[in-house]
């Protein structure tokens, strides 16, 4: 058996494609108020896409683009719950179905599935299950019970989702791989993945055909086992079980097994036949060539780069993205050209790649560059730079300038308003570390009040907290007090700090 140097966590790679999703949010609901402002009719979708933005109600929505003159049939509406839930805007999603029953719309069997979807990922698993429950047993079909079944696997409830497989089974609703996946998926999470080849066995009994999702996970299985023989025996399986299933994105997660267990060349080799397989047209595959080419070859990237560009009329910002996120491991003057690239010639602006540039620039000790791009990027967009401000707090604070790191601190605090942001626990270590280094008792209680202002002074604070006053040893009376009024669960490395901190 060959060994992993470093299996870490696996990914398949086809759940890299959320990357590509979020960009297209923005884009999506940046078109749509330039096409308000210049006064151009537009569509539905646009206008529920563009909800965060408008503040509008779905129905208030739907009922303005009706009022308007507009038809709406059923065919429609389902279309913007698919892309809604393709971008994860899964409340609104509900509502436009909410919306499509109070209008009396006859529903499909595999409607009633995604109803259930939407309601367990907006409600919870119980309203989820409680709207099962009352569907009318001719609405309790193979695709509502997969639907209920594959709720329960994204909540990592393994034993309530082992209960239903095992009802699914009794019903003969078990007739595709996709249960089997989902429990493939749950097994996966919970760090069970000794347990995927016997599902892959079970399936076989029942005379399944694992599909190419399934032949992948399975795959990833045996990786996360240190079992690079098993990977490829699984491959020699798809390509003997008659019809060869393995496709490109089975390529490029076999090229990422090998890159996360030090094989190079077996993952150089694996690349090529990506390439081989995977289609023109797919803007997807480039974008997984150039991530896993990045840990590889600076030339290949390059060259991955140079055909993408060739094959594609306009570059997106999602691929500009990829490729700025490949330079920055590899090569920061080249990251810094083809970000000035992007920057002077973008027609929709995104956050997200001034702050690829920021972290890099950082990384490296360029301030001036990394401070002129953030400068320009706040110019540039409506939504708060929290990601790049976090990276500068943690550059500030490991060079010894912690009242510019709080100054980043304080203007996210003034940019939160109503969104649901905090530090990350990368951010609160790095400030944390450096008042314990300085026991700086006081610097760190100022930190701590800034989390309170967000909804964040949880036990790691309080027990990052309670080690600077040890460092610094110092007591402090009414830390007890301050910990319950708090609700903050007391672990045993808390209690022992407490003891020094504040004794009873």
């Amino acid at each position: 058996m060959m060994m992993m140097k470093n299996p870490g966590r696996l990914r398949l790679v086809s759940d890299s494609a959320s990357l590509t999703r979020r960009l297209c949010t923005v884009s999506e609901a940046a078109a749509y108020v330039e096409a308000q402002v210049a006064g151009k009719k537009v569509g539905l979708y646009p206008r529920l896409s563009a909800l965060a933005a408008t503040g509008k109600s779905v129905s208030k929505t739907i009922n303005e683009f009706m009022m308007e003159g507009n038809a709406v049939r059923k065919d429609e509406l389902c279309r913007c719950v698919r892309e809604l839930r393709k971008y994860k805007k899964y409340q609104h999603a509900l509502e436009v179905m909410e919306w499509m029953e109070r209008r009396k719309m006859n529903f499909s069997l595999t409607d009633y599935a995604i109803l259930v979807d939407l309601v367990s990922k907006v409600k919870g698993i119980s309203a989820a299950e409680n709207f099962f429950n009352c569907l009318s047993p001719s609405k309790k079909n193979k695709f509502t019970y997969g639907a209920l079944l594959n709720c329960y696997c994204e909540k990592r409830l393994k034993d309530q989702a082992l209960a239903h497989f095992e009802k699914m089974g009794e019903l003969k609703f078990v007739t595709n791989s996709l249960p089997f996946n989902n429990l493939m998926k749950l097994y996966m999470q919970l760090g069970q993945p000794e347990k995927v080849p016997t599902l892959v066995y079970e399936m076989k009994q029942r005379n399944i055909t694992p599909c190419s999702f399934a032949y992948n996970l399975w795959m990833q299985s045996y990786a996360s086992l240190n079992d690079i023989d098993g990977v490829e025996r699984v491959m020699e399986e798809m390509k003997v079980t008659g019809e060869d299933t393995r496709n490109w994105t089975t390529y490029s997660n076999l090229a990422a097994i090998y890159v996360r267990a030090g094989l190079f060349d077996r993952a150089e080799s694996a690349l090529k036949t990506v390439e081989e397989k995977a289609t023109l047209r797919d803007r997807e595959a480039y974008h997984f060539l150039i991530s896993l080419y990045a840990k590889i070859s600076l030339t290949e990237v390059k060259r991955m780069w140079s055909s993408l560009k060739s094959k594609f009329s306009t570059v997106t910002n999602s691929s500009y993205l990829v490729m700025l996120q490949a330079l920055a491991k590899l090569d920061v003057q080249s990251m810094k050209e083809l970000f000035e690239e992007w920057e002077s010639g973008c027609s929709a602006f995104d956050f997200r790649l001034p702050s690829v540039a920021i972290k890099a620039y950082l990384g490296q000790g360029m301030r001036e560059e990394a401070t002129r791009v953030f400068d320009n990027a706040i110019k540039r967009t409506y939504n708060p730079l929290f990601k790049a401000r976090e990276t500068f707090m943690v550059f500030y604070v490991k060079n010894h300038q912690p009242d510019l790191a709080l100054q980043h601190l304080k203007a996210a605090l003034f940019e939160v308003k109503e969104k649901n942001w905090h530090p990350a626990p990368e951010t609160v270590g790095a400030f944390f570390e450096y008042f314990e280094k300085r026991r700086d008792v006081d610097g760190a209680e100022e930190f701590c009040k800034n989390l309170r202002n967000l909804n964040h002074l949880d036990s790691f604070a309080y027990l990052m907290l309670l080690k600077t006053y040890v460092a610094a040893n110092k007591q402090a009376s009414e830390m007890r007090r301050r910990l319950e009024e708090d609700n903050i669960v007391m672990s045993k490395e808390i209690e022992n700090l407490l003891e020094k901190v504040c004794p009873k």
